[in-house]
């Protein structure tokens, strides 16, 4: 970092760290200079109507799993590919098909562990709130096991971290976030603002959140996932969210050099409105995108419940539907355990579904076969229109 890149308008302050560079210590939000513009008080009010439409649909679901497995999963992917992981969405549903140590690549078990977090941090919502305590909890999910889980899972930093180009010099780094000891004042200044607030919307107030703690970057690993993933914990703590269907991954994916350079700048000059603009508009759009899959998997779904049920389908067989929307890999075996039947009768179940081609093989074996609802997989996987 250089000190001439931060203005008199910067949102923190320039130490030294130990390593005799320069480091950045965010001052504790809210911000001391900022009020909404009239265009950021609109976007405003359309990112809330649309995650209010997003809500409802999530309120009304006979079966939240049917939605929620399935943007989980593309969440999943879109935040691990920012750290330059590249499993795909069925390498990821076949491998929690049949999940073993053995099975699959690092890449895929990365992706994984980001939803086992989620999941974990859904489940610790009811008993604690978001907290330093939460949060160092599902870091040690996200990394358990994967690479990093040599840096302290579920451990703040207690060395110098950066952000920079691997091997580079670190004094070419991007970014060098607060010594140690500052970064103990600042994530209790940070956890302070999540439990008190302030008079700010909350979608404003998460925006502001999300950047603290990526300048914070309090772990050796993990900080990026652990940051997008706290945007939709809180969503569902303060009941805008009334199941965990908005993620704005694929929005930062899809403008990854603005949404780095973002945070950035927010350090260096302060610019507040341009990152909250930029964040509410993630907000619309991914909600937006949200409503027409889950339209569109609700759709199939029904499609493929009436067709069945026009051949007096048994209800073991629906029952199977509605686990393909929330797990679109299936087995034999697995199969059996879900409609609680032996076996053989669970393969034949599968094998009514292959003839209506709601599923397919994938593996070509004669034992430990893998059967993959592909049209689910698309609806779930086909870029944002």
């Amino acid at each position: 970092m250089r000190k001439e890149d931060f203005t008199a308008a910067a949102t923190g302050q320039l130490v030294p760290s130990l390593e005799g560079q320069l480091a950045f210590v965010p001052d504790p939000l809210p911000p001391r200079a900022y009020a909404m513009d009239p265009h950021s008080i609109h976007l405003l009010a359309e990112a809330s109507g649309a995650l209010g439409k997003l809500s409802g649909i999530g309120s009304m679901l006979p079966n939240p799993h049917l939605l929620i497995n399935p943007f989980q999963r593309r969440e999943a992917l879109m935040s691990s590919r920012i750290e330059g992981t590249t499993t795909g969405m069925e390498q990821l549903v076949l491998f929690e098909a049949q999940v073993s140590d053995s099975a699959g690549d690092a890449d895929t078990r990365e992706v994984f562990n980001y939803i086992a977090a989620m999941n974990y941090g859904l489940q610790r919502l009811g008993e604690i709130p978001v907290s330093l305590r939460f949060i160092r909890e599902v870091h040690e999910v996200l990394l358990q096991g994967v690479r990093g889980h040599d840096k302290r899972p579920g451990e703040f930093r207690h060395v110098q971290n950066r952000i920079a180009r691997s091997r580079s010099r670190m004094e070419d780094s991007r970014y060098v976030p607060p010594p140690v000891n500052e970064m103990k004042q600042a994530l209790s200044d940070f956890e302070r603002y999540i439990h008190q607030g302030n008079d700010l919307p909350f979608l404003v107030r998460l925006a502001l959140i999300h950047y603290q703690f990526e300048a914070i970057h309090p772990f050796m690993d993990g900080n990026g996932r652990i940051g997008r993933l706290l945007i939709t914990l809180l969503l569902c703590e303060h009941g805008l969210l009334s199941q965990p269907l908005l993620y704005l991954s694929d929005y930062f994916v899809r403008h990854d050099d603005e949404y780095r350079d973002h945070l950035l700048r927010i350090s260096q000059a302060g610019t507040w409105s341009e990152w909250i603009e930029f964040f509410l508009t993630g907000v619309i759009e991914q909600a937006r995108d949200a409503v027409d899959r889950a339209d569109r998997l609700i759709s199939l779904r029904e499609a493929y419940r009436s067709d069945l049920q026009r051949e007096r389908a048994s209800a073991n067989l629906l029952r199977l539907i509605d686990h393909l929307f929330a797990y679109p890999a299936v087995t034999n075996s697995e199969a059996a355990r879900v409609l609680g039947m032996t076996y053989r009768g669970a393969s034949k179940q599968i094998q009514r579904l292959e003839e209506q081609g709601i599923v397919v093989e994938v593996t070509g074996n004669e034992r430990n076969r893998v059967y993959l609802a592909s049209d689910i997989v698309e609806i779930v996987n086909v870029p944002p229109g």
